[in-house]
């Protein structure tokens, strides 16, 4: 059940490329949130914009109740939070959402993010690298900067025992961290290599730009690997209520505040 919670800024740092981490102080929501799910927060400092902002949970302290929400400056409202300080105080509703529901017999798993689409998928990963699970993650951005998550996934991989890869795969579109291209270069070969390998994942997730999304539910179709997605709307209320961020699928429409924002890849109708 979400909650109304009173949350200081502890931490808002720059991290680069427009990207910044916020850490906040919220003890009921750091406890109760599952990987993937959301918080509506009411920004501090502005009292024209009464509509709460949706940001996806990148990683809690739950013995600090600590929370980081790894955001990216694109208007008026996100580069007002770039200007909070230790001791401002924003106000939070969480957690919301459907998260990620892997399979309980997962035993290896593809995780895909796209830019800042890294940052919900990391609880996901922590949660599966704990039970054992053989985790592939594939990180893509604009330039080595923007891999803000990068470091993170490589200190989890390189102390997980279950996982066959120490480290992310890692692609950007202008060469400086891994291979030149698009994420879609690496899901295809992780795939074409579980395949050859007769290690096949079992389950896959994917958070990034839809067209990147769009992508890899299609190529994990045709591999036969279950996928879930995490879809980016604009919403109002974040509770349900108001339909503003209504996502068509096979099962007709769906609200991405509490229907999703994780879905089965292969529910979605992909405009």
């Amino acid at each position: 059940m979400p909650v109304n919670e009173k949350a200081p800024v502890l931490l808002n740092m720059e991290l680069g490329c427009g990207l910044w981490l916020m850490t906040l102080r919220s003890p009921i929501i750091a406890r109760a949130v599952e990987p993937g799910q959301f918080v509506h927060m009411l920004i501090s400092g502005m009292p024209d914009h009464i509509l709460r902002r949706p940001f996806s949970v990148y990683a809690v302290d739950v013995d600090k109740g600590l929370l980081e929400i790894l955001y990216q400056v694109v208007g008026v409202g996100t580069d007002h939070m770039t200007t909070l300080a230790q001791g401002a105080e924003c106000e939070l509703i969480g957690p919301i959402g459907r998260g990620w529901q892997p399979f309980e017999d997962t035993s290896r798993a593809l995780l895909v993010g796209g830019g800042v689409g890294a940052a919900p998928l990391f609880m996901l990963a922590e949660r599966l690298v704990a039970a054992g699970v053989d985790v592939d993650v594939v990180l893509g951005a604009r330039t080595r900067a923007a891999l803000s998550t990068l470091d993170h996934y490589k200190m989890l991989l390189a102390g997980a025992e279950g996982c066959t890869r120490d480290k992310p795969r890692t692609i950007t579109d202008d060469g400086s961290s891994g291979r030149k291209g698009l994420c879609t270069v690496l899901v295809e070969e992780a795939l074409a290599e579980a395949a050859e390998k007769e290690a096949p994942y079992d389950y896959a997730a994917v958070c990034g730009p839809e067209p990147l999304m769009r992508a890899v539910a299609s190529l994990t179709a045709t591999a036969d690997v279950p996928c879930e997605v995490s879809l980016e709307k604009r919403m109002a209320c974040g509770v349900g209520a108001c339909l503003s961020c209504v996502v068509e699928t096979i099962h007709g429409k769906r609200r991405a505040c509490v229907d999703g924002p994780v879905f089965m890849a292969d529910e979605v109708v992909w405009a």
